[in-house]
Order: C-alpha cells, then structure tokens, then sequence
C-alpha cells in the first residue's frame, strides 16, 4: 500500500490560514489544531481517489507540524523600558497550546526549532511606521512601544523540514511526501527525494510559486478549497 508523509511548516500555515480560512479564529489552538486535521484529511482523500483503499486514513505513514518553541524570556520595552514577561503573552500561550494539542494527535509529529532575539538589535519598526518616518510624516518623538515589533528570529525550522524529507526517502518510510509550504529552501531536499522514487507535492495554500520550482515537485495542490478574491490579503 502506498504510504504518504505530510509535512506542514507551521510558520507559514499559520500565515497563510487567515487567507484560506477566514472563518477559523486564527487566535485559538484547538480550532487551528482542527484546521491542521482537516487539511491532512484532505490530502489523503486526493490521494486516495487514485489508491482507492476503503480508509484514506490508512495511506498516512505521519503528519509532522514544524514550528518553534515560543519566546519565554524576560525583556524591556523599546520606550517606555517596561519590563515584559514573553512567557505570559498571549501569542506565547497560544503556541504552547497549539503544540500541546498537536502532541496528542494521532499520527502526528511536533519538529520544534528555536526563537532567538539579536542582542545587538532587539526591537525594530514596524513598515508602515518606518516609511511614514521616512517621509517626514511622523517625528521619532513621537513613537510609542506599540510601533515596534520584537526581532524574532525562528532557528533550525528548515533544517528539521529537510532532515525529515531526507530519512523518510533513504528509509522509504513513504512513497509520497507533501509538503506545505511556500518557498524554495526544500529544493535540495525534494530533488533527492525524486531522485531516489518519491513522488513529491507541493501545498502552497494557493500562493502563487515561482516558476522555477515546478522542475522540482511532481505535483501541485492545495488541501483547502480556494479562498474568494475578497478574503486575499492586500500586497505589502
């Protein structure tokens, strides 16, 4: 029997979710986790419409859900110095919960990486702040801690995504890995994935991909119905 692997980067699932459920509260982890469940479903039953077992469930080998740990650090805010507590904010939470709610779901793997913070540069502007500075339209006087946002930076995310894609190949643990995703840092991965037999598709959750990248995948498609024009979030 066929078995498929699906791996999901959670960063950019949880970007890409309020454009392609709008409905789901984007804030709450049991209905994200939900979510998550429903879009592994709904590969499995694509899938399946050429496998035609009686259970698509029975194609899944594993899911694993790629994210990083929250920051639970202490700090200070960039204005006013307050001290702020990471670990108690509600985004902190909420990853938490949502990892907690993966680790008790059937079949499916938690990757965490780490979040780390610049010493050298611990806050920076938010766009829309900076090009108003820019044009003379706001004083920096006048900032507050709000127009800021922490330097976040997600660490060993993608090597983990790689990892997997390449012991689920060389272990033939899988015949079909679909990948959720939006850019080309899986591209030595997939390539030797195919090179040794595995079919690989990509999930951009109906972001357009570069062109480039269909030399790479051997199939396109998005476990989520596609979203209305009216529920696309504006270009940046």
């Amino acid at each position: 029997m066929t078995k498929v692997a699906i791996l999901i980067d959670g960063g950019y699932f949880l970007k890409r979710l309020r454009t392609v459920r709008p409905k789901t509260d984007t804030n709450d982890a049991t209905a994200v986790c939900r979510d998550i469940s429903r879009l592994v479903s709904s590969h499995l039953k694509q899938i399946n419409k050429v496998e035609r077992v009686p259970h698509a469930r029975s194609l899944l080998y594993r899911s694993f859900f790629y994210d990083a740990r929250p920051y639970l650090d202490k700090g200070h805010l960039p204005v006013s110095s307050k001290g702020i507590d990471y670990s108690k904010t509600d985004r902190a939470r909420f990853h938490l919960d949502l990892h907690d709610n993966l680790r008790r779901t059937s079949n499916m793997a938690v990757r965490l990486g780490e979040v780390r913070r610049d010493p050298d540069s611990l806050w920076e502007l938010k766009p829309a702040v900076l090009r108003d500075l820019l044009k003379k339209k706001r004083d920096f006087d006048d900032l507050t801690d709000d127009e800021f946002r922490p330097t976040f930076r997600q660490k060993a995310v993608d090597m983990r995504i790689g990892l997997d894609i390449a012991s689920i190949t060389l272990k033939r643990q899988a015949d079909i890995i679909v990948l959720v995703a939006g850019d080309s840092d899986f591209v030595p991965a997939a390539k030797l994935a195919r090179r040794e037999g595995v079919k690989f598709v990509l999930d951009p959750l109906w972001r357009k991909v570069d062109e480039n990248l269909f030399e790479h995948i051997d199939g396109l498609r998005s476990g989520f119905p596609k979203p209305t024009p009216k529920t696309e979030p504006k270009a940046e």
